[in-house]
């Protein structure tokens, strides 16, 4: 075979991230490494996005520690790779580049090879200096392009039958012209021109919602590939049923990496399975870059892996059939869809090519495709959080008309492409939107305070100019700001007086968390100055046990209203207490979900009885946190 497709394998971050809530766990990861080493794979993504967060706040283990655990089992044979938000790193807002300089060196160092650079503007100001970083310090920058689409219009009343005097004068009465389409082949190859130019030893086309129709990809991988001279990776998932047959068509038109899956990590929400790849690679003479053997080997222990992360898996009981290519004989028919999706894709038959790869996960038993996020052409994420949003306000009702205002605002933000954070500010503020009509309030009587720093100017530019009497409206000045990093201030490093004065941060490691992910970094290191405090304590005197006093119980029957989580989070603050008098829309508590913080108001004046959480704290769904008296 002639033809090489390399792999990067995701199954150790955006895999599990994209199925399983980010909780892959490090005793699961350990025995697979050994046959990682020898896969072969051109690249593995295993840190950044939401792994150092996620590691840290529900697995309580280091990111630091996994990233150099894996480096040193896989000894140099893959790339390993990270993604991250530019300028944002793994956070929300700009950081100066001293911090990305301390984060980029201590990642090179403990093992990182390759850094996927991406921003949800797609606004180059805000990778270059990563691009510049990166390449100095010994690694490889991935530069990544964001996928997008423009909004689908608003539909245009017909134009009304000429008057008498329009017919005797010649006046024609024509609809409004369609807005300028901006996210065409060209916007995406010239971002692309762009980064290598600032030093990008790969570009990514990155479709985080799985948005890229096949005939697209095929127009957009071969025009990158005729543009630039480093390697071109495509990366995309299955969440509205164009992964499989869109990667089929990169691949046959020249993309040089292309990111998977293993099986039991695959499909869905998730990139398409590494297996499927292959089985259409073989057809079409292609030799995939990495060993199918021990691949096959990764595969038969992720089965029980999955099955561990079942309270995550949203398809638990629907898991997808054992299926091994290099062992089982595909029966006659599903062995024909392959032959069928070939043809249909090198005839440019987009309709046949989406049957057949649809009938061929069906046969595998893999989720169908989300039909609502296809037709909303939004990520299934941000539509995940609308919902919860909007069951918390106790609105549901408002999702219909809060999805159908998503491209107003997106317009009238500077259209933005949906990636976090912008896909969350962006479907929160349509939530907003949707009530301000409700209540015939005038347009953007209420928005969120990411929107106004979306507006203003704070995260970037925007692929338009935002309407300076719109900025004025919603920030009080016509003219873009830009964040000043200038006026960025390190988190605090505190001494711990209860646990002898130690500082919370001890390393450079710590203290680069804490700027980070202040919060979350901050329960993760108390942990581990309490249990060096108590290693450190002399043993106390063994005393004969006292019953102890019954401590207030919990325990004691709900009679009163409560107030329960509208969806599972972490509270970050707690405003109330017992006996509290609160009135109506006072604010309670503040909880984050879906990588936003969320306030939660009083529905009517009422008096707090109990309590049931603390901060820091993970409740789930509906989990009781107030009881009324």
């Amino acid at each position: 075979m002639e033809k090489k497709l390399r792999i990067r394998d995701l199954t150790l971050r955006d895999g599990q991230q994209s199925l399983f809530a980010t909780r892959l766990k490090q005793s699961d990861i350990d025995p697979l490494l050994p046959l990682y080493k020898d896969a072969g794979f051109y690249i593995m993504e295993v840190w950044g996005g939401a792994v150092p967060d996620s590691v840290m706040r529900y697995l309580d283990e280091s990111p630091w520690e996994r990233l150099r655990k894996i480096s040193k089992a896989i000894e140099g044979r893959s790339l390993l790779s990270a993604l991250s938000r530019g300028r944002n790193l793994f956070g929300y807002v700009p950081y100066p580049d001293s911090v990305l300089e301390g984060f980029y060196k201590e990642a090179i160092k403990n093992g990182l090879n390759v850094m996927r650079i991406f921003d949800a503007l797609n606004d180059i100001d805000n990778v270059k200096e990563s691009i510049r970083l990166i390449n100095e310090l010994g690694g490889v920058a991935d530069a990544a392009v964001c996928y997008t689409v423009d909004p689908k219009e608003e539909p245009v009343a017909a134009p009304k039958k000429q008057g008498f005097l329009g017919r005797l004068f010649g006046k024609k009465e024509e609809a409004p012209a369609a807005p300028e389409k901006i996210f065409t082949d060209e916007y995406f190859v010239d971002k692309a021109r762009e980064m290598e130019r600032l030093g990008a030893k790969i570009i990514t086309l990155k479709d985080m919602a799985g948005l890229v129709n096949p005939m697209r990809a095929a127009s957009i991988i071969s025009k990158l590939k005729a543009a630039v001279k480093v390697p071109v990776d495509f990366h995309t998932h299955c969440t509205p049923g164009y992964g499989l047959a869109s990667s089929l068509m990169a691949i046959m038109n020249g993309v040089d990496i292309l990111d998977t899956n293993i099986w039991w990590f695959g499909e869905g929400s998730a990139a398409p399975a590494i297996e499927l790849v292959y089985i259409f690679c073989q057809k079409l003479g292609i030799e995939v870059e990495c060993n199918m053997e021990k691949v096959g080997e990764i595969r038969r222990q992720l089965k029980d892996v999955r099955k561990r992360m079942a309270d995550f898996d949203l398809n638990k009981d629907k898991f997808p059939n054992d299926f091994d290519p290099l062992a089982d004989k595909l029966p006659a028919d599903v062995d024909a869809l392959f032959d069928k999706a070939i043809a249909a894709a090198k005839a440019g038959n987009e309709e046949e090519l989406l049957a057949a790869c649809h009938a061929i996960e069906a046969h595998f038993g893999f989720p169908k495709p989300n039909l609502l996020v296809k037709e909303a052409e939004v990520p299934g994420g941000m539509y995940s959080n609308m919902v919860a949003q909007l069951k918390a306000l106790q609105a549901s009702d408002l999702l219909e008309d809060a999805m159908k205002l998503i491209p107003k605002v997106r317009r009238d933000a500077g259209l933005v492409p949906l990636v976090t954070p912008t896909s969350q500010i962006v479907g929160s503020q349509a939530v907003l939107l949707a009530i301000d009509r409700r209540k015939g309030n005038p347009d953007y009587s209420q928005a969120n305070n990411q929107f106004i720093s979306l507006v203003k100017g704070e995260y970037g530019h925007t692929p338009v100019p935002v309407d300076p009497a719109f900025r004025e409206k919603l920030t009080g000045s016509a003219q873009e700001k830009p964040y000043d990093v200038s006026k960025y201030k390190k988190p605090e490093n505190p001494a711990v007086a209860e646990l002898g004065g130690v500082k919370l941060a001890s390393n450079k490691e710590e203290e680069l968390l804490l700027e980070l992910l202040p919060n979350v970094a901050k329960t993760f290191l108390t942990n581990r100055r309490k249990e060096e405090y108590a290693d450190k304590a002399p043993a106390a005197p063994a005393t004969k046990e006292q019953a102890a006093a019954p401590a207030p119980s919990d325990d004691e029957p709900i009679t009163g209203d409560v107030f329960r989580a509208p969806m599972g989070g972490r509270i970050v603050e707690i405003h109330v207490k017992a006996g509290d008098k609160v009135k109506k829309g006072q604010i309670m508590m503040v909880y984050e979900a879906m990588k936003m913080e969320n306030d939660l108001e009083a529905e009517r004046d009422l008096t707090v009885k109990r309590v049931f959480v603390k901060p820091d704290e993970t409740v789930g769904t509906d989990q009781v946190l107030i009881e009324f008296e």
